[in-house]
C-alpha cells in the first residue's frame, strides 16, 4: 500500500521504516527539516536498535522518503498514520495542538484527493478525541463526510523505546478502532506478515485500551516498588517475593480480578490490605498505592449507593448478600454496607441468597447474622421467584447461575442493576439495564 506517516519521532520513524521493510511505499512528513533531511539520507533521527540499518536499506530501495509537504504526502498515498506527539500541558491535561494542526492539514489536502483515503490516528489520545476533535476538523476542512468519502481509524501503538523495532514485528496485539468496516479492513492490510491477535472495535475502545495498558504498567512498577520498600524493612528479598508472585498465572498474572464490577470484601482481602497499610504507617513508609486500595473500594460502594438512590419509592430486590457467589460468608460483604445505607434512607427492599438462607437453617454463620445484621436477616426471602415478583428493581450483587437464568426472564417493567456483569450481552435483556462500570 501507499502510506503516509505524519510525525517522524520515535513512533513515526519506527513505524514508517518497518512498514517500508514490509514492502509498502511510505512517505514520512514532519515539520522539522532536520528530520526530513536525515530520513532522506537514510539516517535515523532517533536512537533505536536496528533502525539505522532498516532506514538505510529502505531509503536506498526507494520505499521510504520524507517531506515537509503535507498535501503532497496525502496526494501520493491512500492511508495516513498520524504519529505526532500529545504532550502533557502544565496542568496535566493532554496537549492536542499537533493533532489538531495535522488533522486540519490532512483535511485540506483531502479536498482534491479523489481516491478513497483512510486517516489513522496512532498517537495516544483520550476516548472521544478522534470522534469529537479529529473527525470534525477533517470534515470541515475537506468538505467531505467521514465513513462515506474517507475512512477513519484509531490504531494505538505498543512500542517501547529501546526495543521498538522488535515490538513492531512482535506486538502483543493489533487494536483496530474503526469508524466502519471498510476503514478497518484497509488498516489491517498494512500489517500483513505481522502476526498478533486482532481486535476490531469501536474507536473509543481503541483509544481507552492504550491508557488502560499504560496506567497498569505504571501501576505495576509503583506497586512492586512499594512492596519492595516493605520487604526491605522486614529484611526480605523483594525479588524472591516477586518471582514467586509472578509465577502464579492463575490469580496474579492473569485476567483474574481484572474485570470491572462491584467492590471486594470477605475475610481476607480487606483485613490483609488493612494490615499492610497499617504497617506502612508504623514503618513511616510513603506507600500511596497500598493506602489507596481501601478508599478506592469504598468509593465503588458509594457509587453503587448513588446509582440506587434515584429508585427510592420503588421496591428493590437484591440477588446475593455474601461477598461472592457460592459462599455464606458475610464478613465485610460490600453489599451489606449498601443495603444498610439504603435502609437508613427508608428504602423498601428484600434480599435473596440461597447460601445465606441455608446457613441460617444449618446454623453456619448464624451468630454473625443474629448479632451484626439481625435487621437485614429479617429481609431475606427464601424463594427467588417471590423476590422477583416483589421487586421493581433487581440488583445482582454476586455471581450465581440461577441469577443469570432469572434476569433473562425479566420483562420491560423491571429495572436490572448489574454489579457483576452477570449478563454478557445487555442488549438481550428485556428489562431496563444498567451496568456498574460499563
Amino acid at each position: 500500500m501507499k502510506i503516509s506517516i505524519f510525525g517522524l519521532g520515535y513512533v513515526g520513524s519506527v513505524t514508517g521504516a518497518c512498514l517500508a521493510e514490509l514492502g509498502h511505499d511510505v512517505v514520512g512528513a514532519d515539520v522539522s527539516p532536520v528530520k526530513v533531511d536525515l530520513i532522506n539520507q537514510g539516517k535515523s533521527p532517533i536512537v533505536e536498535q536496528d533502525i539505522d540499518r532498516i532506514l538505510r536499506d529502505v531509503v536506498r530501495a526507494g520505499k521510504f522518503r520524507a517531506t515537509g509537504d503535507v498535501s503532497g504526502a496525502v496526494r501520493a498515498t491512500d492511508l495516513a498514520l498520524v504519529c505526532v506527539g500529545t504532550p502533557s500541558r502544565p496542568n496535566g491535561s493532554l496537549g492536542l495542538e499537533a493533532i489538531k494542526r495535522v488533522s486540519g492539514q490532512i483535511g485540506s489536502a483531502l479536498k482534491a484527493h479523489r481516491r478513497y483515503f483512510v486517516v489513522v490516528v496512532r498517537s495516544t489520545v483520550l476516548p472521544g478525541t478522534v470522534e469529537d476533535v479529529v473527525i470534525p476538523i477533517l470534515e470541515r476542512r475537506s468538505g467531505r463526510k467521514a465513513g462515506r468519502d474517507f475512512g477513519v481509524c484509531m490504531n494505538p501503538e505498543f512500542l517501547r523505546e529501546g526495543s521498538s523495532v522488535h515490538d513492531f514485528y512482535h506486538p502483543p496485539k493489533h487494536v483496530i478502532g474503526e469508524l466502519d468496516g471498510r476503514s478497518g479492513g484497509a488498516l489491517l492490510r498494512i500489517y500483513r506478515g505481522v502476526d498478533a491477535k486482532v481486535f476490531r472495535v469501536p474507536i473509543k475502545v481503541a483509544e481507552m485500551v492504550k491508557y488502560c495498558d499504560n496506567s497498569f504498567h505504571a501501576l505495576k512498577v509503583a506497586y512492586a516498588n512499594e512492596i519492595g520498600g516493605l520487604c526491605r524493612e522486614y529484611g526480605v528479598d523483594s525479588h524472591r517475593v516477586m518471582d514467586i508472585f509472578c509465577s502464579d498465572t492463575k490469580l496474579n498474572i492473569s485476567p483474574a480480578y481484572l474485570k470491572p464490577g462491584f467492590a471486594f470484601g470477605g475475610s481476607c482481602l480487606p483485613k490483609d490490605v488493612r494490615a499492610l497499610a497499617s504497617e506502612t504507617k508504623r514503618l513511616d513508609l510513603d506507600s500511596p498505592i497500598l493506602n489507596a486500595i481501601l478508599p478506592s473500594n469504598r468509593a465503588q460502594i458509594a457509587r453503587t449507593v448513588k446509582t440506587l438512590l434515584p429508585f427510592k419509592g420503588k421496591k428493590i430486590g437484591f440477588l446475593g448478600l455474601s461477598f461472592k457467589g457460592g459462599t455464606d460468608d458475610l464478613r465485610e460483604s460490600p453489599i451489606v454496607e449498601v443495603i444498610e445505607t439504603l435502609l437508613g434512607k427508608g428504602f423498601d427492599l428484600r434480599i435473596y441468597d440461597k447460601y445465606v438462607s441455608i446457613a441460617r437453617l444449618l446454623g453456619a454463620n448464624k451468630a454473625y447474622i443474629e448479632k451484626e445484621i439481625p435487621h437485614i436477616a429479617d429481609l431475606i426471602e427464601e424463594d427467588l421467584g417471590e423476590l422477583a415478583a416483589f421487586a421493581d428493581v433487581l440488583v445482582v450483587a454476586n455471581h450465581s447461575p440461577e441469577y443469570g437464568g432469572l434476569v433473562r426472564t425479566l420483562d420491560r417493567r423491571k429495572t436490572l442493576i448489574d454489579l457483576v456483569r452477570i449478563v454478557g450481552d445487555p442488549s438481550k435483556v428485556k428489562a431496563a439495564y444498567r451496568g456498574s462500570s460499563w
